[in-house]
């Protein structure tokens, strides 16, 4: 019997744990004594083991270590962002298959994607490292203002600063001191953002669909109002750029296998994509939830399959896919249990149940009724249950 070892520092992942065990594993879930009491699928979980924290990369070591005495893992899996790494230096400590440090910097540190992606001469926004400070100003000299100063190791939107001029952006470079090297400097580049979902099997990349922000991310974090999603059909001529561009990125970055999550924007200036950044992770913020009802293909189930068929020399198929049209809405709400009976149209295929969080998915096979609905729910969103928080400039959880 195959052991995985499924790590989170956040409550995510449900349908991999189910899928594991539906395909015969044997299920270790390694998290945070504050999740202890999440509703994590308990009936798929054989083992699980608590830590303070998964961030003490010693005490993870010693831990993990500790349980490889009497059990032999075959797979370390990491269901957040913020665990990547990790799971990276546990497989090469213990020396198991899958990606090691090098392979997963390239999909966690923007720096080193945005430096990996310009030598396979695809477009990007510019940037500069924030290292040597007179390479910063001669940057600035070059490159007009405004511009967006990112955390090299965060997630999503997460601690990304809008600079203005450079007056300012030296009073941020100040501040950070010691932290200034963990940043990136890049050229702000109006437009519209796009993610691109995918899986990889054996360096091909099997399976993608692309979709669109109502917002760029970094709007709706720094200025408020309803997270929004909308899927492209695969022959949309938007659709099928991004497609082969994302391949573009996956095989420039080295990915061979599993999923991806990507963003991409259009300039407004040029009508051009960019690269904007990559994870080698299932996207989040109930993005998986779309393309199960959209394409009909659950991307936590499937890594969790493409995994335990390569443990067993089996060759991995894509399940029937979908083509439906969808859009997801999400934001955080004034109301403790936000009561969604009023959104009842019969294209509502999936509500959210979290506290002061309002969000919903619908899906048709008429687009034109899908664009219907996303515009007037993200209206009647931002009415009946919006609330604002300030901005978060490091991970951390509810």
């Amino acid at each position: 019997m195959a052991i995985l070892l499924a790590m989170s520092s956040y409550f995510k992942g449900e349908e991999l744990l189910r899928e594991a065990k539906r395909q015969g594993a044997h299920v270790i879930l390694l998290t945070e004594e504050k999740l202890r009491h999440d509703p994590w699928p308990w009936e798929a979980i054989d083992e699980l083991f608590l830590m303070p924290n998964l961030s003490n990369l010693t005490d993870v070591i010693h831990g993990v270590a500790y349980l490889a005495r009497t059990r032999k893992i075959d797979r370390i899996i990491p269901l957040d962002e913020y665990d990547v790494e990790t799971a990276a230096f546990l497989r090469e400590h213990m020396r198991m298959t899958g990606p090691g440090l090098s392979a997963t910097k390239l999909f966690r540190d923007k720096l080193a994607m945005r430096v990996a992606i310009k030598a396979a001469g695809l477009p990007e926004p510019q940037f500069t490292p924030v290292i040597n400070h007179d390479d910063v100003r001669e940057w600035t000299w070059r490159v007009p203002a405004p511009w967006v100063l990112k955390p090299r190791l965060e997630a999503g939107a997460m601690g990304i600063k809008r600079v203005p001029n450079e007056g300012e952006l030296w009073q941020l470079i100040e501040q950070l001191g010691d932290q200034q090297s963990f940043r990136v400097l890049e050229q702000y580049v109006p437009g519209d953002v796009y993610h691109v979902d995918a899986m990889t099997v054996n360096g091909e990349t099997v399976f993608a669909t692309v979709s669109r922000y109502g917002r760029p991310p970094l709007n709706v974090s720094h200025d408020g109002g309803v997270f929004m999603t909308y899927s492209l059909p695969d022959d949309h001529p938007e659709a099928q750029a991004l497609i082969a561009f994302n391949r573009k990125v996956i095989q420039a970055l080295g990915h061979t296998h599993g999923p991806t999550h990507a963003e991409f924007i259009k300039a407004h200036h040029d009508g051009q994509f960019n690269f904007l950044e990559i994870a080698a992770r299932v996207g989040g913020a109930h993005i998986a939830d779309l393309i199960e009802h959209t394409r009909g293909i659950n991307l936590w189930g499937e890594w969790a399959r493409l995994e335990l068929m390569t443990i067993r020399g089996e060759a991995y198929q894509l399940p029937p896919i979908k083509n439906l049209h969808g859009a997801l809405m999400v934001c955080l709400a004034r109301q403790h249990q936000p009561d969604l009976s009023a959104y009842d149209d019969p294209e509502v295929i999936w509500r959210l149940d979290k506290a002061r969080h309002a969000g919903l998915i619908v899906a048709s096979p008429d687009a034109e009724r899908i664009a219907f609905l996303r515009n007037s729910y993200v209206e009647r969103f931002s009415h009946d249950f919006l609330a604002v928080a300030p901005a978060k400039d490091s991970h951390t959880q509810a």
